[in-house]
């Protein structure tokens, strides 16, 4: 989960190289007036509600893990999911780890191993599809963003939700889109981010009816073109661009900032020890949901793909916001409290952000968010952080 910071965002700002969007808040009304998106867009009236086959308890749990191509990890991490009583996992698949070659076969190895676990322990995985190959990038140039072509994507989509047709619960169509550094470097686009995800929802349906579509999380920003588009104008220009029937739960990332998890959009936008704008806490998640029932998307569910507290003060882009390991694990457990309480029925499942890549040091930002320790637990007294504590325990 990267994040920008207050400090960094002020800084671009003062030299002219960051355009900060408005961070009025529009009236989420059912009249077509209210403009929403770019300047030159307004909404409309949007088609009656399609019926959606698939409706989870509010919240359900979940954890993004990180156990490709290691095997110790998956050992490990398997248990933790277990002992806190997660139902729900969420891998990312790269693109480019299982096709690196335009003429190699597929190499579902990895892949193939996590399903294989997942079932063995009775957990719905998912899939976040992105990392294009460099054979299918723009030019070759190897940035980590969009393919060329989005139809190749498309065939990627395809042929991984053929292979695991009726297992794997759904996949996660791209990450942060909204960022440039997520999108090959440039200027994020929401209208082609909804055409990218258009082909590859399709190709999944095709493959497999069943596998649920999550949008990508998006991240919350209030920067502007070259670096960023915010998280609410980007969502807004998916909706204009026609992106609702292409997706089945809406995903949303949700870092807690500095402020608990029951701290309102409206009180962390005035109070400058949580940061001074809406998106600095959790409850961001009710302006976002917002939005979407403005657009006629509310018979959807949410799902919150990322979210947590980090314990980084290391780093200064994260050390401003960094809460102790005790608050860390005391607002996860209000977090999922607060989303069963207030967000039902329109909340699903919630994705704890995170159990670590092995490899993972102190100098990696996502260490800090982290509910267990990445170090090899043979040598480590104490891997068990007070988070993972505080999860086992709750209700």
């Amino acid at each position: 989960m990267r994040i920008f910071s207050r400090t960094l965002l002020f800084v671009l700002t003062l030299i002219g190289m960051v355009g900060c969007v408005s961070l009025a808040q529009p009236t989420f009304s059912p009249t077509p007036t209210a403009t929403l998106g770019s300047p030159t867009q307004t909404a409309s009236p949007t088609q009656a509600p399609r019926p959606v086959p698939y409706h989870f308890s509010s919240p359900e749990s979940g954890a993004n893990i990180h156990m490709w191509w290691d095997r110790w990890a998956s050992q490990r991490d398997w248990h933790v999911v277990h002992d806190i009583g997660m139902t729900w996992a969420k891998q990312r698949l790269p693109w480019r780890n299982v096709k690196p070659a335009q003429d190699a076969p597929y190499d579902w190895s990895a892949s193939d191993m996590i399903l294989e676990e997942a079932e063995a322990w009775g957990v719905n995985l998912v899939f976040r599809l992105d990392g294009t190959p460099d054979w299918a990038q723009p030019g070759g140039e190897g940035l980590d963003g969009p393919p060329a072509d989005f139809e190749d994507f498309g065939a990627f989509c395809y042929d991984v939700a053929a292979r695991y047709r009726g297992q794997v619960r759904g996949y996660q169509i791209w990450n942060e889109p909204n960022l440039a550094r997520e999108w090959g470097g440039a200027v994020p686009d929401p209208a082609a981010y909804a055409d990218l995800l258009r082909v590859c929802s399709t190709q999944i349906k095709r493959a497999d009816p069943q596998a649920l579509v999550f949008t990508a999380g998006l991240a919350p920003t209030r920067s502007g073109p070259p670096v960023a588009i915010s998280d609410r104008t980007f969502l807004a220009g998916m909706y204009e661009a026609g992106a609702a029937p292409y997706f089945d739960l809406l995903g949303l990332n949700a870092p807690g900032y500095a402020a608990p998890p029951e701290v309102s959009p409206d009180e962390a936008a005035f109070d400058p020890a949580y940061g001074g704008f809406r998106f600095f806490c959790f409850r961001y998640v009710e302006d976002m949901r917002g939005l979407m029932e403005f657009y006629g998307d509310g018979h959807k569910q949410v799902a919150i793909l990322e979210f947590g507290w980090t314990t980084d003060t290391l780093h200064p882009a994260y050390a401003w916001f960094a809460v102790t390991p005790e608050e860390q694990a005391d607002y996860l457990v209000r977090a999922f409290a607060y989303a069963r309480e207030h967000w039902d029925p329109w909340i699903g499942p919630m994705f704890v952000w995170n159990i670590p890549d092995p490899t993972w040091t102190p100098e990696d930002e996502e260490f800090w968010w982290a509910i267990v320790d990445p170090f090899d637990w043979e040598e480590n007294e104490d891997p068990l952080r007070p988070a993972y504590r505080a999860l086992v325990g709750m209700e």
